[in-house]
């Protein structure tokens, strides 16, 4: 950031052949007012926040106004889209402003959602309600302190304007935050079209940008596809571990960087059911929750087939070389998932023995149709009950049907080379006492859109940047949702 406050902008994707986006400037809105500045990422990125506080701030994040450097443009991919295949996509409501380089030496995306049409936004009007732009904040950001590889949310405004999505609806923008958006879609769309060329130079951009480390290998487009699967898989496997369902996992909503994206029809769980959907479009239950590792290797699979003109000049070798690299997700997600829920039980040097323990635990929860994030919280609580001040008994305790259980695992806990405080707070880091519940991210929808009134939205952003650390205060965000509270359905927004 310079002394005028301008953003500086290094805008490598830009800088490629122009098949891989369109220029496009974002449609001005009428009269933005600001929503919230994510003040500590802004700090990250080594951005002014009371710059994007102020009314040129606004006007930048509602698109009207752009610094210079910035190069907008719509980017172009494919996708298959609950299994069928659609041969182009592209940001029907984004543009990408441009790229900064952060305080960590990294390399971000800025782009504004819902910022007006686009030559890939087919019939849409390229705008976002603003439910969805509150949703995808509250919920993208607490997966970030969640330790959840994700896209971000830097800022948020009204656009003074309304959208109709089968009735009129407030308009607002996001301005997003992503180490990329390149998708398994935008190397689908290459490779659909048998443009090896254009292949090439994707996955150059993507080696250098995101995985510098493949290149000094023997295939660095192998080893490339190695680092996504191992990514994904270790993306999945925590989405997992917190009662996560995505909702919508088109290949085209999945990021080569590892990455979390689209944060439309997704929810935590409250009651612990594997075959859990919630999203109004996902009408077979293909994105259910007990599915999503499944069908991440499945995407995977749509990934390394496209890749195959670039893994190697002899098809069969390619072939080879790619399911040996996909046969890997299955091993990579279960030891990924197995650890993290042996952390969450406290479990500190696994061994195969504790499979059986882990297993039966998720079973119970599903029989006794108990809530996930309390379930796994108050574990916690039991392994050291000298700690009232963090307990939640009087939210939640294990029915009957758990007590044999729980006599096993203190049993296995005995074994364990820690004390149990150590234990209880290696425990607490993990199992998070403040989710996104459905009801609570509803409830501050309609108070914004019902009344224009945001103070629910900011005060669940700020329970929710430390939910780890229970507040008895707060308890009202900890609690499941009453029977008439219970949201049933969720929707993509667009």
């Amino acid at each position: 950031m310079n002394s005028d406050h301008e953003i500086v902008f290094d805008n490598s994707y830009a800088r490629l052949p122009g098949q891989f986006y369109t220029r496009q400037l974002p449609v001005p809105v009428s009269s933005p007012a600001l929503i919230r500045v994510n003040r500590a990422l802004t700090g990250q990125l080594g951005l002014d926040a009371d710059w994007l506080e102020s009314e040129a701030g606004i006007q930048f994040i509602a698109g009207n106004e752009l610094p210079e450097g910035s190069d907008p443009i719509a980017t172009v991919y494919a996708g298959h889209q609950f299994g069928g295949w659609n041969p182009q996509l592209g940001d029907g409501r984004a543009i990408l402003l441009g790229e900064v380089i952060a305080v960590d030496g990294l390399r971000y995306d800025i782009q504004l959602k819902g910022s007006g049409r686009t030559p890939y936004s087919r019939n849409g009007d390229g705008r976002a309600p603003l439910g969805p732009v509150l949703r995808e904040y509250i919920v993208s950001e607490a997966m970030a302190v969640l330790g959840v590889p994700t896209t971000r949310a830097l800022a948020a405004v009204t656009t003074g304007e309304s959208v109709y999505r089968k009735s009129m609806l407030p308009g607002a923008i996001l301005a997003r935050v992503a180490r990329s958006h390149i998708r398994i879609g935008t190397v689908e769309f290459f490779a659909a079209r048998g443009d090896v060329p254009s292949l090439e130079t994707l996955v150059r951009h993507v080696i250098d940008r995101h995985y510098p480390a493949s290149e000094n290998t023997e295939n660095p487009v192998r080893a490339l596809l190695d680092l996504v699967i191992a990514a994904q898989a270790g993306l999945v496997a925590r989405w997992q571990l917190l009662g996560f369902i995505h909702g919508v996992m088109n290949t085209d909503n999945m990021l080569l960087s590892g990455e979390t994206i689209d944060y439309g029809p997704c929810a935590f769980m409250d009651e612990f059911d594997p075959g859990r959907v919630l999203s109004s479009i996902d009408h077979g239950g293909r994105y259910a929750y007990g599915n999503q590792a499944h069908i991440a290797h499945w995407n995977l699979s749509v990934l390394a087939q496209s890749l195959l003109p670039v893994i190697d000049p002899d098809r069969n070798a390619a072939i080879e070389s790619a399911q040996a690299a996909i046969d890997t997700f299955p091993g990579l997600y279960q030891a990924a998932f197995q650890k993290g829920l042996c952390r969450k039980l406290g479990i500190w040097a696994p061994t195969t023995d504790d499979e059986p323990l882990t297993q039966d635990f998720l079973q119970l929860m599903k029989d006794e149709a108990t809530d996930f994030s309390l379930s796994f919280r108050r574990l916690s609580d039991l392994a050291d009950q000298g700690n009232e001040e963090a307990s939640i008994q009087h939210l939640f305790e294990f029915p009957a049907a758990f007590i044999p259980w729980l006599e096993r695992w203190q049993q296995r806990l005995g074994s364990d080379p820690r004390d149990a405080a150590t234990r209880q707070m290696s425990m607490y880091s993990v199992n998070p006492v403040y989710i996104p519940r459905n009801h609570l991210v509803e409830e501050v929808i309609e108070a914004a859109e019902l009344q224009q009134d945001l103070e629910p939205f900011h005060s669940l952003v700020e329970v929710l940047s430390q939910p780890f650390e229970f507040d008895k205060r707060q308890t009202r965000y900890a609690i499941p949702p009453r029977s008439d509270q219970i949201v049933r359905q969720t929707f993509c927004g667009t």
